[in-house]
C-alpha cells in the first residue's frame, strides 16, 4: 500500500510539474484578440453594458403595470366606547349608555393594479437610458482601443527587452575576447596597463547594464501578462521578433486614410455627453407638463372577535375601486424655472465642449501623422547610424591591435556603437507605437 501511495505521489508531482511549465506563444495579432477578451478592464466594460442594459429595462418597467398586495390585521385591544342617549332603549332622558362598536379583530386583504397613462419624465427618461446604453458601448470600444494599445507597446516592450540582452551578452562576449587579448598583450610587455584598465571599465559597465536588462526583461513579460489577463508568472513566448515587427508596421498608406470625425471613440464619448446634457434639459422641462396614473384595487375584509380568519364559515366582506389620479403642478415659487435654466446651461457647456473636442481631434490626428513618419524617418537613420558605427568600431578594433589606435580611442568607438545599438532599438519599438497611436486616432 506504502509503494502504491509513493507511486501515486511521484506520478502526480510530475503531472503538476509538467502543468506549471506549459507555456503560452503569441503572435502580435493572437496576444491582441486573448487580451480583448480577458483583459480585466475589458471585462468589466463588457459588465458595464450589460448593466446599462438593465438600467434601462429598469426605468421601461416603471411605466408598464404594477400590481401592488396588500394585507393589514389590526387587534383592538381596549376597543373605544361612544355614548349614545339611553332614550333609545327607554331609558330617561339626558342619560347615556355606553356602546362599543364594531368588533375586536379586523382583516383587509387587496389587490392595486396601477397603470401610468402619462408622464413626461418618464419618456425622457426611457431616452436618456437608452443615450447611457450607447455610452457604455463606446466606453467599451475606447476601453478596446486603449488594451490593444496597451497590448501592443507590452508586446514591443518584451521584444526590446530581448535584443537588448541578446546585443549585451554579444558586446560582453566581444570585450571579454579583446580583454583577454589586452592582458595577454600587456603581460608580455607589448601593451600598456591603461589598456587594460579601459576595457576593465567598458566591461563592467555592459555587465551591469546586462544585469538590470536581464531583470527588466522579466518585469516587462509580467507586465504583458497582466494586460492579456494572464497570471503575471505565466511563461509566454512572444512569435515575433522586432525587426519584422517594424517592418510590418511602416504603411505609407495609412497616412492617405479617410478619416471619419464620427468615428473617432473620444468624439463618440463627448457626443454621449451632449446627448445626456439634452436629455436632462428636456427632463427639466417635463417636470412642468401634468401627469396622469390609473388605478383599480380589489380586495376583502372580515371581522371577529376572536382570531378565526382561517375557518371555514368565516365571513368576507369584498370591496373594490377604480380611480384616476392627475396631478397639475401650478407654482413652483420659480424652482422648475431655475433648475430648467440649469440643465440649459449645463447643455450650452457640453456643446462648447463638443466642438472643442472636435478641433483637438483634428490636431491630434495631425500629431499623430506627424509623430509617425518622424518615427519611421528616425528608424532609416539610426539603422544607417547603426550601420556605420560597427564599421568604425571594427575598423578601431583591428587598428587598436595593431598598434594603431589607443585604448581610448577603442572605448569611444565602442561607446559610440553601443548608443547606436540602443537608439536603433528604441527606433524599432517607437515605429510600432506610433502607428498605434495613429491607428487608435483613426479608429482602425
Amino acid at each position: 500500500m506504502r509503494i502504491l501511495s509513493l507511486v501515486i505521489l511521484v506520478l502526480l508531482n510530475a503531472y503538476l510539474g509538467n502543468a506549471q511549465e506549459e507555456t503560452s506563444s503569441f503572435t502580435l495579432d493572437q496576444a491582441i484578440a486573448y487580451a480583448l477578451e480577458h483583459n480585466y478592464s475589458v471585462i468589466n466594460a463588457d459588465r458595464e453594458i450589460l448593466d446599462a442594459e438593465k438600467q434601462k429595462w429598469e426605468t421601461i418597467a416603471t411605466g408598464l403595470p404594477q400590481i401592488d398586495g396588500t394585507v393589514g390585521y389590526q387587534n383592538q385591544l381596549k376597543q373605544p366606547v361612544t355614548l349614545i342617549p339611553s332614550e333609545i332603549t327607554g331609558g330617561p332622558p339626558g342619560s347615556f349608555i355606553p356602546v362599543v362598536f364594531g368588533q375586536q379583530n379586523t382583516v383587509n386583504a387587496f389587490a392595486t393594479l396601477r397603470q401610468q397613462i402619462f408622464d413626461g419624465s418618464y419618456i425622457v427618461g426611457v431616452q436618456a437610458t437608452e443615450a447611457f446604453l450607447r455610452y457604455s458601448q463606446n466606453f467599451k470600444e475606447k476601453t478596446d482601443l486603449d488594451v490593444r494599445q496597451s497590448v501592443i507597446e507590452a508586446y514591443g516592450n518584451v521584444l526590446l527587452s530581448n535584443e537588448t540582452v541578446a546585443i549585451l551578452e554579444k558586446n560582453k562576449a566581444t570585450l571579454e575576447k579583446n580583454l583577454f587579448e589586452t592582458e595577454k598583450l600587456f603581460e608580455n610587455g607589448l601593451g600598456d596597463e591603461e589598456s587594460v584598465e579601459q576595457l576593465q571599465i567598458t566591461l563592467a559597465s555592459i555587465d551591469n547594464a546586462l544585469r538590470n536588462s536581464i531583470r527588466f526583461e522579466e518585469i516587462t513579460l509580467q507586465t504583458l501578462n497582466l494586460l492579456m489577463g494572464l497570471p503575471i508568472e505565466n511563461k509566454t513566448i512572444l512569435l515575433e521578433n522586432l525587426d519584422d515587427l517594424t517592418l510590418k508596421q511602416i504603411d505609407f498608406n495609412l497616412l492617405e486614410s479617410d478619416f471619419s470625425m464620427e468615428n473617432n471613440v473620444d468624439y463618440k464619448i463627448v457626443a454621449n455627453l451632449n446627448e445626456q446634457r439634452y436629455y436632462e434639459l428636456k427632463l427639466a422641462k417635463s417636470r412642468g407638463l401634468p401627469t396622469l396614473n390609473a388605478f383599480v384595487n380589489y380586495g376583502a375584509s372580515s371581522f371577529s372577535n376572536t382570531f378565526s380568519f382561517f375557518e371555514s364559515g368565516q365571513d368576507w366582506y369584498p370591496a373594490s375601486t377604480l380611480g384616476f389620479d392627475l396631478k397639475i403642478p401650478i407654482f413652483s415659487s420659480l424652482n422648475r424655472s431655475a433648475t430648467t435654466q440649469r440643465a440649459k446651461i449645463a447643455y450650452d457647456q457640453a456643446k462648447t465642449q463638443l466642438t472643442e473636442t472636435e478641433e483637438q481631434i483634428r490636431l491630434q490626428l495631425e500629431r499623430a501623422k506627424s509623430d509617425y513618419i518622424f518615427s519611421i524617418e528616425g528608424y532609416e537613420t539610426a539603422k544607417s547610424n547603426l550601420n556605420l558605427a560597427e564599421r568604425i568600431e571594427k575598423k578601431n578594433e583591428t587598428k587598436y591591435f595593431e598598434g594603431l589606435a589607443t585604448s581610448f580611442e577603442l572605448r569611444q568607438a565602442q561607446e559610440q556603437l553601443y548608443s547606436a545599438q540602443g537608439d536603433f532599438l528604441d527606433s524599432m519599438v517607437e515605429v510600432i507605437n506610433k502607428k498605434t497611436a495613429l491607428e487608435t486616432v483613426l479608429n482602425n
